[in-house]
């Protein structure tokens, strides 16, 4: 297959995300090249652009977690994939670009329902998602999760597979159209931290008992009121910190009921741990999407070359579900 020899890429210029030419990467014996059609957009990339998270060593200096789109070129003996496959990819860094360098193992196919567009919404939140939620803290069926931050692209897809697995899912959002919207996509119940105390909702909600897992995004000040939201024998996760990195911890209540408290973060683990993950979902969550029972909520979509742009949408906080970079 003859490709150009160079490829449109978004790099980023002390802060500022600018459009550039770079060579066409060339994938090692276990990688792929992609044609991207589609890229998410995720809060990491926000904080990378700001110099904030830089990516890990032997990544692409160029954001972007997650694409979709048509492998080009295998660097191996790659028995699973072939040469014109439309797939979706957790990538550790690369995405926002034309041609994007994935690890085979952590190329799932698009399913035939869904669009690039859609497909390019999928792979960082359902493997953020489905590791921290089911595997890391263990959810059962008939349990309870809360999941701050409702609305948006790892709140949407925590409601609809907490719910595909029989689970109960409260969430938080910061406005009644975002609770109306979660409600309406599955949630059990939905929390206005801005009009309500979610402390006082949950008690309320849950009978004084409390929630058995929760997703936590905010960390910061939010860290002790998660305490008390927390039944015994509860676990607490913690994927990111929006409100900073310390806070307060109360050990007595931690001690008396039991609690569980860990976190993660996806980026920088290895390629046998993802595509742990990827097995995973494509083994109980792939069916799901094909059979259109779930399926990813889109906000907004910005060409490419608009990335700025679609960077002020995600820090303005003002949409429900992911937004989609098209090339």
């Amino acid at each position: 297959m003859t490709l150009p020899d160079q490829t449109l890429a978004i790099e980023i210029d002390n802060g500022v995300l600018k459009p550039v030419q770079r060579a066409i990467p060339v994938p090692s014996v276990n990688q792929v090249l992609i044609k991207v059609a589609a890229a998410g957009i995720n809060r990491p990339d926000v904080m990378q652009r700001k110099g904030l998270y830089p990516p890990p060593p032997g990544a692409s200096d160029i954001p972007g977690l997650e694409v979709a789109g048509t492998i080009q070129v295998l660097g191996g003996n790659i028995g699973h994939l072939n040469v014109g496959d439309r797939v979706c990819a957790l990538v550790a860094g690369g995405g926002y670009a034309e041609y994007c360098l994935a690890s085979a193992a952590l190329c799932l196919p698009v399913p035939e329902n869904l669009s690039f567009t859609q497909a390019a919404a999928l792979p960082e939140t359902f493997f953020t998602v489905w590791s921290n939620v089911f595997d890391r803290a263990l959810l059962q069926p008939d349990e309870t999760l809360l999941v701050h931050g409702g609305s948006s692209g790892i709140g949407t897809t925590a409601i609809q597979l907490v719910k595909a697995f029989n689970a109960k899912v409260i969430v938080t959002a910061g406005s009644e159209a975002k609770c109306e919207f979660c409600l309406h996509l599955g949630a059990d119940a939905a929390i206005n931290y801005k009009e309500q105390n979610f402390v006082d909702e949950i008690k309320r909600l849950t009978n004084g008992k409390g929630v058995d897992v929760i997703l936590d995004m905010i960390g910061g000040d939010y860290f002790p009121h998660n305490l008390k939201c927390m039944s015994d024998d509860a676990r607490l996760v913690q994927i990111a910190i929006q409100s900073g990195p310390k806070a307060e911890i109360n050990l007595l209540s931690v001690m008396l009921k039991r609690l569980t408290i860990t976190g993660s973060t996806l980026r920088t683990r290895d390629d046998d741990f993802k595509a742990a993950i990827a097995s995973q979902l494509h083994e109980k969550v792939w069916p799901l999407l094909e059979s259109g029972k779930i399926k990813p909520v889109i906000h907004s979509t910005f060409a490419l070359t608009d990335a700025a742009l679609a960077h002020q949408l995600m820090e303005s906080s003002q949409h429900i579900g992911k937004i989609i970079l098209t090339v």
